[in-house]
């Protein structure tokens, strides 16, 4: 879908990128992460062409960028940036609208999208199409965002740490709305962030820079269980918080973060093992099966509990350090 072949983005003499190959699936959710200046972002925006790379290739279905009309290549690439960049003059459908409008959509086509697409985040379409972007909360603002980007049904998706700025649990409400939407609409989304635990909830694959290099690509299982080299084990200590060593599956049974609905698991997990093992299965599976539970019943986690889970734990860390 998205193929980077040795590519290097150059200021002057410096590389901010270099060497960069990888080759990104169809309707994956991939993740680029590391530390500030490993050169993700820089990496993201030579897709759409908001930066031009200096050396290499980067081919969308095997046609190099360079090739697409620079319009037609980003109208077909949604974009979300951490400060939301919504027109605040406008309502919240003429923000979603403004691509549609451009390729000159119908009249029922877009008001059909922005029903369907308000109605995706679970926003009554009635109470708040008409409403201007600076009547809506940060959390509101950032979903009109992503459904902007959706509008135009393009193929790809471009996040730029598109949560970062919002408390942790709105940001992790966003999260899930991210994921639903991704599994509805089937894009292909590249997302940068610098936080390991949101690259694990959300992402396919994940892609671990370091001084515009990549230091290793895989699942996250993958990266967790093999790193590639010292610096993805520095980062992986410092990017998970040392909590989730000391914390079992057994403490989400003990704060409600289950289920006891009759949900398919394909994988298994004891309420002895650790968070992180928790955060392995639940990369590559939607739920999770828990045994040897005092419950009789059957027990399921799924990646919404993990997430409404560290979203507590992190709100509750910062409170104490606070």
């Amino acid at each position: 879908m998205i193929k980077f072949e040795k590519v290097y983005k150059r200021y002057d003499d410096k590389a901010v990128v270099s060497d960069f190959t990888l080759n990104i699936k169809e309707g994956e959710f991939f993740v680029l992460i590391g530390p500030s200046g490993s050169g993700k972002t820089t990496t993201l925006k030579m897709i759409n062409q908001l930066i031009n790379l200096s050396e290499g290739y980067i081919r969308i279905q095997e046609k190099p960028i360079s090739d697409f009309d620079l319009q037609e290549l980003r109208w077909n690439i949604g974009y979300v940036l951490q400060q939301i960049a919504l027109f605040p003059n406008m309502t919240v459908e003429e923000n979603i609208l403004i691509v549609p409008e451009m390729k000159k959509w119908s009249e029922e086509d877009m008001e059909n999208r922005v029903i369907e697409l308000l109605e995706s985040v679970n926003m009554d379409p009635d109470k708040y199409r008409h409403r201007h972007i600076s009547e809506l909360s940060g959390g509101e603002q950032q979903r009109i965002g992503v459904i902007r980007a959706l509008a135009a049904d393009p193929d790809i998706i471009l996040m730029d740490e598109p949560f970062s700025a919002l408390d942790p649990i709105t940001r992790n409400n966003l999260q899930k709305d991210v994921l639903k939407l991704q599994q509805k609409f089937k894009k292909t989304v590249v997302f940068v962030t610098h936080d390991m635990q949101e690259a694990i909830s959300l992402g396919d694959r994940i892609c671990l820079m370091n001084n515009g290099k990549i230091e290793q690509v895989g699942t996250a299982n993958e990266i967790l269980k093999n790193p590639a080299n010292d610096f993805v084990r520095k980062f992986l200590q410092t990017g998970l918080p040392h909590y989730q060593e000391e914390k079992i599956v057994q403490h989400l049974i003990d704060g409600n973060y289950y289920s006891t609905t009759e949900i398919p698991a394909n994988a298994t997990i004891s309420v002895a093992d650790s968070v992180n093992d928790l955060i392995i299965l639940l990369s590559k599976n939607e739920v999770v099966h828990v045994e040897n539970s005092e419950d009789s019943s059957q027990i399921v986690i799924t990646k919404n509990h993990l997430l409404d889970f560290l979203a507590y734990e992190a709100t509750s860390s910062k409170e104490a350090e606070a």
